[in-house]
């Protein structure tokens, strides 16, 4: 079975295509056309890649910023460097990283998530690793982005993801799931692009203020029933 998997992999028109243009994952193209079609990263922008390994979505992002942007790049496992990304070896649950990236870039106008939960096989327990992971991307995100920023983040559909979604919509001005041609017909994924976090100014502090401790509160919930299952 797994033979046949790897065979099959390789004929995949995405993986080849990967192959012969230099990027190191298929998802390289997945970040093209959400960008395509959704005008998420411009020239000049500071971008933060949450679950970047092995660097895929972060070529891309080096391209599409060009020599005044900047890219910083975070996974929990090493990545091979890339020109022109910074890279942080760090866990998304870690309390302390945000300063660490902060300590790169203290803002970004782009945070963006490829993140996923090693698959299990169990629906249902991966799609709640998978907003656990989201939950987290969207707490760093709060944390780091611009004033009208924007956020792209990877989830598995299943029953959490609508209250998901009403957190990320909250927050930002126009949320839209987006399933971009790349994915894999059989895939559950679908991508949050998230345009224009609100601003900071008085009226909205109390908002992002309630939005950073709600989303805190419910990675820990996720944590434990994840710990439950």
């Amino acid at each position: 079975m797994r033979r046949d998997w790897r065979k099959l992999q390789h004929k995949e028109r995405f993986f080849r295509r990967a192959k012969e243009e230099g990027y190191r994952s298929r998802a390289a193209y997945k970040l093209i056309q959400i960008n395509e079609r959704h005008k998420i990263i411009r020239r000049g922008d500071f971008v933060l890649d949450l679950g970047s390994a092995p660097g895929g979505w972060s070529q891309v992002a080096v391209e599409l910023v060009g020599p005044t942007g900047k890219v910083v790049a975070v996974d929990v496992v090493p990545m091979e460097p890339i020109p022109g990304v910074d890279f942080v070896q760090g866990d998304m649950a870690e309390h302390e990283l945000s300063k660490r990236i902060a300590s790169i870039a203290p803002q970004f106008d782009v945070v963006l998530s490829d993140a996923a939960p090693k698959v299990s096989g169990v629906r249902i327990r991966d799609h709640v690793r998978s907003i656990a992971l989201a939950e987290m991307a969207l707490r760093l995100a709060l944390n780091l982005l611009r004033p009208g920023g924007n956020l792209v983040v990877k989830v598995f559909e299943g029953e959490d993801l609508p209250a998901f979604l009403l957190k990320v919509r909250r927050a930002f001005r126009t949320v839209k799931p987006y399933s971009p041609p790349a994915s894999r017909r059989e895939s559950s994924e679908v991508y949050i692009v998230a345009k224009g976090l609100i601003s900071n100014h008085a009226s909205d502090k109390p908002i992002i203020s309630y939005l950073k401790k709600e989303v805190q509160n419910e990675t820990h919930q996720n944590h434990r029933r994840e710990c439950e299952r």
